[in-house]
Parts: C-alpha cells; structure tokens; sequence
C-alpha cells in the first residue's frame, strides 16, 4: 500500500493536462490531482485487480512521463453512474505518444490484418454474432487483433485497402485496442510480450496449434527445461524467430495457408504438360509477378495442384483466371506471397536458424518441410478432383446459393460427407502437417497431420467410387 502511494504521488505531482494531452510541470494542476485521486480511490474497491496491475505497470514506472488514466480513458466518467463516458483505447492511442515505430510495423503485418482476413471467409458470415463479433467468444477472440474498418473488394475496393475512419470502430466498445493481444493491461509488461505462452491464447487447436508444436519440438522441450528463459535463452522463442529484434510486422514467406503466388514462369511452364489449358494458363499468366523463388522446387505438377486447391476455395475460377476472392484474399488479405517477398522473408528466418545452425543443416530443414508441403499439396489436389468429377457428371448439385462447388471456404457448412473431408484437409490436417514439419515437432507433423491426411484423401476416393455406383444403380433403374 505505501508504494502504492508513493507511486500515485509521484504521477500526480509531475504532470498537468491541457485538453486532455500531458504537460510536464513541477507542480501538477489541482484538477490532474483530483481526477487521478479519484480514479485510484474508487477502481480500488471497484476493480483493485487492475488498480494493482497499472500501479505495478512499466506505465507508472516512468516518472518523467508517466501515463495515467486518463491519458487512456479520457476526463469524461467522472462517477459510478456515467462509467460508459470511459474512452477505450486503440492502437492509436499507444502510438501517439510513445510507440509509433511499433505502430508502423504492425500495421505493416499480419496480424493488423487478422480482422480483415476472418471477414473475408465466407463461412464466417453464417454464425451466430458472439463468434464473429462483439462477444469474442469464437474466431473474433482472436482476430481482434486486427485493425476494424479495412475496405477491400466488398465495398468496391480493388486495390489497397482503405480505412472507413472509424466507422466500424465506433460499432464496438470493446476489442480495438489490439495491443492488449500481447501486452495485456493493464500490466502492459514487455516481459509478458517476450514469452511464448503470450502467443499459446491464439496459435493453438484445430487449424494453428503453433504452440503444440513449438512445445513438443527440442525448442520448446529446452525452454520449458531451463527456466523458460524469454530473451537470450539456449533455444529460440516464437518471438525470436517471429518478431527478430522485436519487429512488429511478424511475417513468414509461406504465411499462414502454406501458399504462394504461382509466377508468370511457373504457369507458362505448366502448358508443355497441360497444353489443353493453354489459352487458359496464357491469361492468367498476365495477372502473375515476374521473378523465381530460390531454392523452391517448382516442377509443372505442384504449380497443376496448387491452381486446383485455389480452383476449390473460388480463388481461381473454372478456367483458372483470378476471381474476386483472389483480389480480396491474396492480393488484399495477404494470404500468399510473391517472389519477392518470399524470397526476403525466406532469407531472414534463414539467417536467424543460421545463429546456431549450420547453414547446410537449415538448407536441409527447409528442403524436408516443403517437400512436406509439395506431398501434401499432391494428395489434397487428388481429393479435390474426385469431387469436382461428381458436381461435373451431376452426381453432387451444386447448393442453392453457393458460387462455386465444391467450395472449401463453405468450411463446415458443407453438405455432403467427402466436401466435410476436403474441410478437415484444408484446415486442419494439411495445416498440421506443413506447419509441424516447419516447427520441428516430427511426430506431430506425422500423426496429427501427414497419417489422417492421407486417411482423409482414401476416405474420399472410396466414398466417391460408391456414390457413383449409387448413381449408376438409381440410373439403370
């Protein structure tokens, strides 16, 4: 208790406010006195958890320029009675005064585009609000991380996306802050930030479970051994490897769907194996970058079933030309990389494997996980043309409504039991098997991933073959 009053003695006594900003003074203005005295006091007995948690924050910490609650908060709740007057803060709000290099660099990221990125599955559309929306008791928990009120395709935007000024942000009272993800408040400790299990509360379970892995693998095994050392440890953290130098933009070259965007020469080589779908592949060669990815296999075959997976997500149509979801997914929500951002991601994590690992050893490990990813890619591709072939005989109609059949981003709103399997291999068995091979975590990978993968794709070549004897059978009926 007295530190605590110390603490409050010293942030009142150095700072004054003018309409609502810090000003540095020796003695604080009576009203700056009374409106921290006031807060204190009453979140005391109201809330003593985060009075506890600010007063031992690194926010109190900074006598020179401490923050307060109303740097935050705002002057305007004044009572028990008005506490919705409370001003709630954005990233913003972090930035203006303190953390704009941070600010820049998440808005650079994936992570700023986590809320964009959930509205653009279709999916998300047709579940109930607490999982989508305000609640954050479902996908939204999560993706609140991202920045609300980015424009893309939906409402007409075709190139980059545009902020709507605050629109969508002022439909929510809660979940803007986005900071708070990994700084929680109102502690807001670096420290926490630094530590794995920080990233443990989103990157874990059925499509990401990052943590798992990281935790089963020889990294994780270490850290959790020695002492969970977070910074200069024996074996990388997630932030390490991630966030390098504490940069904020925490990309990967193969993101988080294990994709890429096929180049103008990967597809214009395709047509000496598919020369059926040269027109086809010649146009869609006009909207793709120039340029290779180094050291990547791209031999005709894999490009062939990575055009049919984004074929079955609506990225591509039919005839493999580029689709709105390709502009809103890929080109707005960042989804796949081109080569020149591939390549230079690829690059850093690289080096920082290198800080302990041969280089040749790195080159190895990342050689083994695409081929991971290529394998997987080839079994997926395989499933996905069983069932197109029943929508193209007629076997499977396609739903009321639906765009395109089959369309994985239906999720587990899909109507039949082989397009619920191509679900489960999408997000949840190809995701595990690309991933844990990346992770290190090879029984993981192999169990959890690559095993029911290959189980899925058998279940549905079966499944289809019967559908088409049923049909068969109703026909010569």
């Amino acid at each position: 208790m007295l530190r605590w009053c110390f603490v409050v003695s010293m942030l009142l006594s150095s700072t004054t406010f003018v309409h609502g900003k810090i000003i540095h003074e020796n003695n604080a203005s009576a009203d700056a006195q009374t409106t921290n005295e006031k807060c204190v006091k009453c979140h005391n007995s109201v809330t003593p958890g985060i009075v506890k948690q600010y007063l031992d924050s690194p926010m109190t910490q900074l006598l020179k320029k401490p923050v307060l609650c109303v740097n935050c908060h705002s002057y305007e709740h004044q009572t028990a009675d008005d506490a919705h007057k409370a001003k709630l803060p954005t990233a913003d709000s972090c930035a203006e005064k303190c953390h704009t290099d941070q600010l820049v660099q998440m808005r650079k990221g994936k992570h700023n585009l986590a809320w964009f990125g959930m509205k653009s599955q279709l999916a998300y559309h047709g579940q109930p609000a607490p999982i989508t929306g305000d609640g954050y008791r479902g996908c939204s928990g999560c993706h609140k991380i991202g920045q609300k009120g980015l424009m893309g395709i939906q409402e007409g935007i075709t190139e980059e996306l545009e902020s709507d000024g605050g629109k969508e942000i002022a439909e929510y009272r809660y979940g803007n802050a986005q900071c708070d993800a990994c700084h929680t408040r109102h502690s807001f400790k670096k420290s926490e930030a630094q530590d794995p299990r920080t990233c443990s509360n989103c990157h874990m379970g059925f499509d990401h479970p990052q943590w798992e892995m990281y935790m089963s693998s020889k990294h994780g095994i270490i850290w959790d051994i020695e002492n969970n050392q977070n910074v200069n440890g024996r074996t990388p953290t997630c932030q390490q490897c991630h966030m390098a130098e504490g940069n904020h933009e925490v990309r990967t070259s193969w993101g988080f769907l294990g994709l890429r965007i096929p180049t103008k020469e990967n597809v214009l080589g395709l047509i000496k194996v598919a020369p059926n779908l040269e027109e086809s592949l010649t146009k869609l060669a006009t909207f793709l970058p120039d340029g290779n990815y180094e050291g990547l296999d791209d031999d005709p075959g894999w490009v062939l079933d990575r055009a049919i997976i984004l074929q079955a997500a609506g990225i591509l149509s039919a005839d493999l030309q580029p689709t709105e979801r390709f502009i809103e997914i890929v080109v707005q929500g960042e989804a796949a990389n081109g080569p020149s951002k591939f390549n230079e991601m690829r690059a850093k994590m690289k080096a920082i494997c290198n800080d302990c690992h041969a280089k040749n050893f790195v080159a190895g490990h990342f050689n083994a996980s695409d081929a991971i990813i290529k394998s997987a890619d080839h079994q997926f591709s395989k499933a996905i043309q069983a069932v197109q072939g029943l929508y193209k005989d007629g076997i499977l109609q396609k739903p009321e409504g639906w765009k395109y059949a089959p369309d994985l981003l239906q999720f587990y709103d899909a109507k039949t039991k082989v397009e619920q399997e191509l679900y489960l291999i999408m997000l949840k068995y190809r995701q595990r098997t690309f991933q844990g091979a990346f992770h290190a975590s090879n029984d993981y990978m192999h169990w959890y991933g690559w095993a029911p993968l290959k189980a899925s794709v058998n279940i549905i070549l079966e499944e289809t073959k019967n559908m088409r004897k049923a049909a068969q059978t109703v026909e010569a009926k």
